[in-house]
């Protein structure tokens, strides 16, 4: 029988296996049920397309975006694995033809929704071939506690009762313990083998910066650090997502919107798009993401709050899959605070679901405003201790904490003055001007000089006391009113604030400076630009190839080869096939396919005396096309 290993090493051109995943594989394809909780970049797919490709039979995988399925399997495609879905987007003819391929026995893999797999008419066609194992992708899904529920994965439990004896494994990057339980019990895998990774992505430097002309700071931000990079960008509402889009457009920066709210025919042009085009920005709404297999997403960038620390876990997770160095960037203000709480007043559900949501979130509050390792915090809340990671924000400018009791006790008791002795509820920018003694229009309208706390702020500025209204509202001694206005009132705990009861600290911001990080991070990660002098032509001649290619069959570039790979070409340059095949990723097809032009192209610029311009290796590369007679060619 054909071993994991050789497997790994024929198919997708890897050496040897990393963490636990051997451990995985081997429990599988002996027949085991695994859940696997391994973070995004960490190898789960390979968790399952290896067993899929050992045990006899065919692999069918549950996956949660149709939308995703084509790349999927395109990407397996191009390894020479027999890889098919069934979806709602084929004909008649192109399903009747992957039904038949699988009855065959002539499919290694096949991808499913969980919608269509609970259909009795599925079910009874599934029976009529040899199912090799079921893997459930994206398995948090099934969790009511976890941030991404969909209903459809409560019916997966019917996999157990129909095919009590074919091994199932549920994968997922985003788990914490309670959601961890959730899919256990949900998905009837009681006796399934556990396998916990760590969830830490040294790869990504976490940041999270005091909001201010956020568009601007995200072009600022674009221009310094990520240049021509790919990236997503997260808006908490469909116009925001449209605004930011048209700004960074307008900016030079090719940007593109994805929300709900668009024709179904341009949100899938769009995101076509940004998996085929080096470069390209999406900014997205939380509907887009899940599932994303780009590799070269070198930054995730959020202008609102995200909801939950397992929301932001996952989305930030969609940068640096290949490992090389990203940044995950977060601005983050008051009105996020005030507009969160707000929805969680006004969401639909009970008290406990409601509970559940502010939970949630308290927990993204307390990672914005720590003082303390970002990485640290994020990985205590799956569970997880860690050191100091040396590599975010706060690591690497550490921020301070301040006694904030008396600044508190002022705006506090602002609030109870203005209910008190005038019956009324004010939002926070109002608040302010009372501190700071601005003789605004409202002010004068409503006499609100009179009050006693009219100017006694000047200590702040109007970003700090806008500060001290964000912490008093992530740390419950300020609340925001249930009216729809976004207007704040006490909490039970705000009392032992105003009595002296009870000190308040706050965090300060640190001053930050624009300069871009070097080529070396604290922790010792390189940074994507620490190629070589020498290697430095040679991988972009290898990414004007690899765009060549990508386009010639219709493919995303990482497709074809993953930027890690071109890295290690560009370094390495290797002059046989057989040198070819001690190069990570390049498996037994890809050496077959591509080889001849690699070697060629690796010799061409061999000629070219460095650092000299790459220019004209365009010509060498329509050259080395031209004359590609490859059977395997997909043209």
């Amino acid at each position: 029988m054909v071993t994991a290993l050789d497997t790994l090493h024929r198919v997708f051109g890897y050496e040897a296996f990393r963490g636990e995943q051997a451990e995985i594989i081997d429990h599988v394809v002996g027949g085991g049920d695994a859940i696997v909780l391994m973070p995004t970049g960490g190898g789960k797919s390979l968790c399952y397309q290896i067993p899929s490709l050992v045990r006899e039979g065919t692999g069918v995988v549950i996956s949660p975006l149709i939308a995703l399925m084509q790349d999927q399997v395109d990407a397996l495609a191009a390894l020479g694995v027999r890889a098919a879905f069934l979806n709602s987007t084929q004909s008649p003819a192109e399903r009747a033809s992957v039904e038949q391929q699988y009855l065959s026995g002539e499919l290694d893999v096949l991808y499913l929704a969980p919608e269509r797999l609970t259909m009795p008419a599925t079910a009874d066609f599934l029976d009529r071939g040899k199912i090799a194992l079921f893997a459930i992708d994206e398995a948090h899904c099934v969790s009511q506690w976890g941030h991404d529920f969909r209903p459809d994965y409560l019916a997966l439990s019917m996999l157990h009762e129909r095919w009590p004896s074919i091994p199932r494994i549920a994968l997922t990057a985003t788990a914490t313990e309670q959601t961890h339980a959730e899919i256990a019990k949900r998905l009837r895998l009681g006796d399934a083998r556990h396998f916990v990774s760590s969830f830490d992505r040294p790869n990504i430097q976490y940041r999270i910066v005091p909001k201010d002309q956020p568009q601007k700071q995200l072009l600022e931000f674009l221009r310094t650090e990520h240049p021509g990079d790919a990236g997503i960008v997260y808006c908490l509402s469909r116009a925001s997502v449209e605004k930011t889009a048209e700004f960074l457009t307008e900016n030079g920066i090719p940007a593109l919107p994805y929300h709900a709210g668009l024709p179904a025919p341009v949100r899938a042009a769009n995101q076509a798009r940004f998996l085929r085009d080096e470069g390209t920005i999406m900014v997205a709404t939380i509907a887009f993401g899940m599932g994303i297999d780009k590799p070269d997403v070198r930054f995730v960038a959020h202008l609102d709050l995200p909801k939950s620390v397992e929301g932001y876990y996952q989305e930030t997770g969609r940068a640096g899959r290949d490992g090389l160095p990203s940044t995950a960037w977060l601005a983050y203000g008051l009105q996020d605070v005030v507009q969160q709480r707000r929805m969680i007043d006004q969401s639909e559900g009970d008290a406990a679901h409601r509970r559940r949501l502010t939970a949630h979130l308290d927990a993204m509050l307390a990672l914005c405003e720590t003082v303390e390792c970002r990485r640290q915090q994020l990985l205590a809340y799956f569970g997880e201790k860690a050191d100091a990671c040396g590599n975010c924000d706060t690591c690497l400018t550490p921020a301070e904490s301040w006694d904030g009791t008396v600044p508190a006790q002022k705006l506090l008791s602002t609030v109870v003055r203005l209910k008190r002795e005038r019956g009324q509820k004010f939002g926070a920018g109002h608040l302010i001007d009372i501190l700071l003694g601005r003789q605004t229009p409202r002010v004068d309208q409503y006499r609100h000089d009179d009050l006693a706390t009219f100017g006694i702020g000047g200590e702040l500025s109007e970003p700090e006391w806008r500060g001290v209204a964000r912490q008093l509202l992530a740390q419950g001694l300020l609340a925001v009113n249930s009216d729809g206005y976004g207007t704040l009132v006490l909490t039970d705990d705000s009392a032992a604030v105003l009595s002296g009861e009870r000190a308040v600290r706050f965090r300060r911001e640190p001053e930050r400076s624009a300069r871009r990080p070097g080529n070396r991070t604290k922790s010792g990660v390189s940074k994507p630009g620490s190629l070589s002098p020498e290697a430095l032509p040679v991988f972009e001649a290898l990414r004007e190839w690899r765009a060549s290619a990508a386009k010639e069959q219709g493919v995303p570039a990482y497709v074809v080869f993953h930027d890690a790979t071109l890295r290690e070409l560009a370094e390495r340059r290797p002059v046989s096939h057989e040198q070819l095949s001690t190069i990570t990723g390049v498996g037994e097809v890809k050496r077959e396919r591509y080889g001849d032009e690699i070697l060629g192209l690796l010799a061409a610029q061999s000629d070219v005396d460095t650092p000299r311009s790459t220019a004209g290796s365009a010509e060498s590369i329509h050259h080395l096309r031209e004359r590609s007679d490859d059977p395997l060619s997909m043209e």
